[in-house]
């Protein structure tokens, strides 16, 4: 029964890494691109990572598979958040589409930093 719940959790995981990877091309913009691989590829990659860890049973290699999903949860979209603001405050734009900007209106309410 762990084998069969473990393979559908990573053939889940497969999946949204797949719609990830899609999204990376797909998209019209780095913000766009950035959200469909944070959000579809981190979440595909712990799904396969606990998948493995289901399929293997309680092992080192469990642990070091839950262990990895957790670190993957935790810091990806902390990075991702990182690399949006740091592109906005570069200059980078947005797609001609995109319908708010929450970044420019926390840019004006921050202090300067050239005083």
């Amino acid at each position: 029964m762990n084998e069969f719940i473990g393979a559908f959790l990573i053939g889940i995981g497969i999946a949204f890494n797949l719609v990830g990877a899609i999204g990376l091309v797909r998209f019209p913009d780095m913000y766009n691109r950035l959200q469909a691989a944070t959000k579809c590829v981190t979440l595909g990659t712990a799904t396969l990572l606990i998948g493995v860890a289901v399929h293997v049973g309680v092992s080192a290699l469990a642990a070091k598979a839950i262990l990895c999903a957790i670190l993957i949860l935790l810091t990806s979209p902390v990075g991702a958040h990182a690399i949006a603001r740091g592109a906005h405050i570069y200059g980078v734009k947005l797609w001609h589409g995109s319908t708010c900007d929450e970044y420019e209106k926390l840019k004006k309410n921050l202090p300067s930093t050239s005083e």
